[in-house]
Order: C-alpha cells, then structure tokens, then sequence
C-alpha cells in the first residue's frame, strides 16, 4: 500500500483501488486499498475522517488504524467490494488541525530540549488540546511557562519545514536521531525525517504543515508534575 501522507501532507483527495474487504459485526466494513492519505491512529496523532465515494454514492471514513502494518480504513455501512474503484475525500479542516499541532509539538519539544536537555517521552494530539510529556528534574511552571514565548517566536519566524527520507545508517550517524533509528524495527530500511530547517530535525511519521507560520501561536494552559523525571504541558493552539 502507497501511503501518500508520507510524501505530501497535503493530499485533500486522490483515488485508489479497494484491495481487501472485512465485514465487522455491527454492519461497517474494514476496507484497504492500493493507496491512501488516510492517517491511521499513531504516533499521538488522532486518524484522520473522510468519505469514500463510488457511483456517486458516499460511504463516511469512522476510523483509520493499522493492523500488521497494513492501513485499513473503516467505513460506516457496506456496500464495497474487492476490485472496485473510489474516490476519497478527506476531512480536511479536522487533518490540518492536527497538522498544525503536530508541528507545534515539535517547535516546544525543540525548545525544550535546547533550553534544559529534557527529551521527550510522549504526546497525545487533541482537538481542544494537546500534552506532551517530558523528563526533567526540576518542575519551575513560571520556566516552563516561559517557552510559551519563545515557541511562537519561532512560529512567527516562518521557517520551513522539510520531509525527506534517510537510510537507516544515514540516520544512525546523526546524534539526534541515533536513538530512535536504532529502536525501529529490522525491516525499516528508510526513515522519514521531519526538518525544522535549522532549528530541529526528528524522525517521525505524522503529519505536518509546510511552514512554522501556519501553526498560529501557542498557549500553555496547564503543566502537571506526573512523578519522579515525568512532567506534562497541555497547550492549545491560538
């Protein structure tokens, strides 16, 4: 299957071929296709919604996930069959949401790290709003309340943001990669690479918007301590 987000986050439509049909108990089908610009549920990022249409008829895009790293997309009602030709329709405004949140996990991960050393341990991408979690000793909120500001400074410096592909060795030769390329798995030959252009570069498989501006501003709205080397951000896009 051809992940089209992987290459271009900003497939709205694009048509494909049906390649596998699962008929669940509740009357949906899990559908797969040839290609697709669905994002699954991964990585923090919530699946993407949408439609498939064939003979003019729409069948609505409920859930997006992948299952033995095959993207199958669920779809409300039946009606498709294997071999059968759709046009796809993604929930846009919902998809450049968590476009533009995605990239701004990243511009305060960055930040972040840059300022204290803390890495990151986790995220979850919302639609009001997003937490990261990050590991570092010392719990100053008036600090962390801090980056808020230098974030959006950034934002507002209207830098580029690169995606391209990298052998495993390649990244294994990057120090800010180096960890997480040797974590992937032994068939993943290429990793994609998120570039901040000169500010940040992350492995990751999300998506994300073309330039920092279009993200808007941040506003941290909470931070928690979660224990020992684990605190947490909530903040919300503006």
């Amino acid at each position: 299957m051809e992940e089209l987000y992987l290459a271009d986050c900003y497939v709205k439509e694009f048509n494909a071929r049906v390649t596998g049909i699962t008929k669940k108990d509740d009357g949906n089908q899990f559908v797969i296709l040839d290609k697709t610009a669905f994002y699954p549920n991964a990585g923090g990022q919530p699946h993407d919604l949408g439609v498939m249409i064939k003979d003019e008829k729409e069948y609505p895009v409920v859930y997006v996930d992948e299952f033995d790293g095959i993207i199958s997309h669920e779809i409300s009602g039946c009606g498709l069959t294997v071999g059968d030709k759709v046009a796809c329709k993604i929930d846009w405004e919902r998809r450049f949401h968590f476009m533009r949140y995605h990239t701004a996990c990243h511009v305060l991960s960055a930040v972040i790290h840059k300022e204290t050393g803390a890495k990151i341990t986790g995220n979850q991408i919302g639609v009001d709003k997003t937490r990261v979690d990050f590991s570092l000793d010392d719990f100053d909120r008036e600090l962390i309340k801090s980056y808020e500001t230098k974030v959006n400074t950034l934002i507002d410096s209207r830098i580029p943001v690169n995606i391209s592909f990298l052998s495993r060795q390649r990244a294994m030769e990057i120090p800010s990669l180096v960890k997480l390329a040797a974590g992937l798995s032994d068939d993943i030959e290429n990793v994609r690479i998120i570039d901040i252009v000169d500010y940040d570069m992350q492995a990751c498989g999300g998506t994300h918007v073309a330039n920092t501006n279009e993200i808007g501003h941040i506003e941290i709205i909470k931070t928690e301590n979660k224990g020992k080397n684990n605190r947490r951000i909530y903040f919300r896009l503006r």
